[in-house]
């Protein structure tokens, strides 16, 4: 079994039901175990060219036994579900009804078309880090190092916990 994290994102279509539900599916799906949820927050978009409403965002740890492309490949079918679209003419940041994320994937760093693992970004990102390491205080970014040393340096990005409709 390998641990992964997986960050969660919406903000269109009720975000904190999407992200329950995602949190539901992930739940459901064969050969993965959900082991911990991590309060939701509200956050600023970033790098929007127009605007749009704040994100509901959190991290799923999860322990599963499909590989990293097979994990990918179910977030997606979930995302699909959530009628999230992945095609050439939606610009990349816009608004979503859902965006999974695989963040890290053990401490394994994968670079193959489609997927990167460590996210390539994610040490930049205040709505990834506060709810990463909220369950994983230790989570370390191969490559980068500890989650919580980057926290200092997204400071300045608006995130704030807000209610959720998780249920675990």
């Amino acid at each position: 079994m390998t641990t992964a994290f997986v960050g969660l994102g919406s903000n269109l279509s009720h975000p904190r039901r999407q992200l329950a539900r995602a949190v539901s599916a992930i739940s459901r799906l064969p050969r993965m175990s959900v082991i911990a949820v991590s309060p939701a927050y509200a956050t600023a978009p970033i790098g929007c060219e127009t605007p749009q409403p704040d994100y509901v965002n959190a991290v799923v740890e999860v322990r599963t036994t499909l590989g990293p492309r097979a994990l990918l490949h179910a977030l997606h079918s979930i995302e699909r579900r959530a009628r999230r679209r992945r095609d050439l003419e939606v610009r990349r940041n816009a608004a979503r009804t859902l965006d999974l994320d695989l963040l890290l994937y053990g401490r394994r760093r994968v670079h193959v078309p489609g997927l990167t693992v460590p996210h390539p970004r994610m040490h930049q990102r205040a709505f990834v880090l506060r709810p990463l390491v909220d369950i994983a205080a230790v989570a370390t970014i191969p490559g980068r190092g500890l989650a919580r040393g980057f926290l200092h340096g997204v400071r300045d990005q608006r995130v704030a916990r807000t209610r959720s409709h998780f249920s675990r």
